[in-house]
C-alpha cells in the first residue's frame, strides 16, 4: 500500500486529490496538512511513502518543507513531489535542488497524476523530457558551483553512461534498452551513481549531472 501525505493550504485542492487517491486500491492518504510546518510534523508521525507538497504556502512553504524532509534521516524514505500551478518556475527549480523527487502541475490529467504517485513511491521518480529541457535552460544561465562533480571520479564508465541517460529523461527500462543490459542492471548502475554522488533521488541526479558538467547543454 502506498501511503500519501497531502500538504496544501487550499482545502478544495486537498479534498480533490484525496477523492482521486481514495479510489485506488493500492494508495492510502494517511494525513492532510494546511502548511509545511504541520506537514513536517505529520510526515514524522506517519512516515508516508510520498508527500505531495504545494510549493507556495503560508507559515512554511514547499521549498523549506522539502529541505527539512530531505535533511531528516528519519524521513529518508519520504519522496516529496511538489505541486504547483505555474509549471517549472524558479520556485520549482529551488525545490528540486532542496531534494524534491519531481513536481506536478495541478491541472495534470488524473491518470498521469496517479501514475506519478506510483512512480515516486518506487523511488524511481522521473523527469519528463520536456521538464528536463527546461532544467537545461536554467543551467545554461547559471555558473557551476565549486564543488560540483566531487564524486565523479568514483563512477564507473557504465555508471556515467547511466547518469547521462537519466539526465536525458530516460527510465530504467529505456536505459536498459539503450545500453543493451537488463532493467535490473540499469537500476543498479543508477542507484550506485546516486550513492556515489550523494543524490537523494533521480531528480537530484539530473541536477548534479548538469552542475558537474557531466552533461552539458548544447547551448552552454
Amino acid at each position: 500500500m502506498i501511503r500519501v501525505l497531502l500538504v496544501d493550504d487550499q482545502p478544495l485542492i486537498r479534498s480533490g486529490f484525496r477523492a482521486l487517491l481514495d479510489l485506488e486500491d493500492d494508495i492510502e492518504v494517511v494525513a492532510e496538512a494546511a502548511d509545511g510546518g504541520e506537514g513536517l510534523r505529520l510526515a514524522r508521525e506517519h512516515l508516508p511513502d510520498v508527500a505531495l507538497v504545494d510549493i507556495r504556502m503560508p507559515v512554511v512553504d514547499g521549498i523549506e518543507t522539502t529541505r527539512r524532509i530531505a535533511a531528516d534521516p528519519a524521513l529518508a524514505g519520504v519522496h516529496v513531489v511538489i505541486l504547483t500551478n505555474y509549471g517549472l518556475d524558479e520556485y520549482v527549480f529551488d525545490a528540486l535542488r532542496a531534494g524534491a523527487a519531481g513536481f506536478l502541475v495541478k491541472d495534470i490529467e488524473p491518470e498521469d497524476f496517479l501514475h506519478a504517485v506510483r512512480v515516486a513511491a518506487r523511488g524511481d521518480a522521473l523527469l519528463a523530457p520536456s521538464i528536463t529541457r527546461k532544467l537545461i535552460d536554467r543551467y545554461v544561465a547559471q555558473p557551476l558551483p565549486s564543488d560540483a562533480g566531487a564524486g565523479l571520479h568514483e563512477l564507473t564508465g557504465r555508471e556515467r553512461e547511466a547518469v547521462v541517460l537519466v539526465a536525458q529523461g530516460l527510465s530504467n527500462d529505456e536505459i536498459a534498452g539503450r545500453l543493451v543490459i537488463s532493467p535490473m542492471t540499469a537500476k543498479t548502475h543508477v542507484n550506485r551513481a546516486m550513492s556515489k554522488l550523494h543524490a537523494r533521488d533521480r531528480a537530484q541526479l539530473v541536477v548534479l549531472a548538469y552542475e558537474s558538467g557531466l552533461v552539458a547543454p548544447r547551448t552552454r
